[in-house]
């Protein structure tokens, strides 16, 4: 039996780093509000700066980015995680 290394958690981004967000949901009156405050619980030191929003070219959706000053793989994954267990996320990239 060959010898097997055990599976690494480490990452292959270097923290800190600026690290785009981007969250795509329907184009209504909150949803780039709800983005910013999921975003906001996982990193409070963004500033609003940092917030693109971009309409679908039908205006029925809408992207939200935000770029934060990631400090490790936890923070990322926590913030992931809520954000695509939110319903009116659709999509988390």
């Amino acid at each position: 039996m060959p010898n097997m290394k055990p599976a690494t958690t480490e990452s292959v981004i270097k923290f800190p780093c600026d690290f785009p967000v981007k969250a795509l949901g329907r184009a209504d009156d909150n949803f780039d509000a709800l983005v910013v405050s999921i975003i906001r619980r996982h990193s409070p030191e963004f500033t609003d700066a940092t917030i693109k929003k971009r309409l679908s070219r039908g205006g029925k959706y809408i992207s939200v980015t935000v770029t934060i000053q990631a400090q490790n793989q936890k923070q990322l994954d926590n913030l992931y995680m809520e954000l695509s267990t939110n319903e009116q996320v659709l999509m988390a990239l």
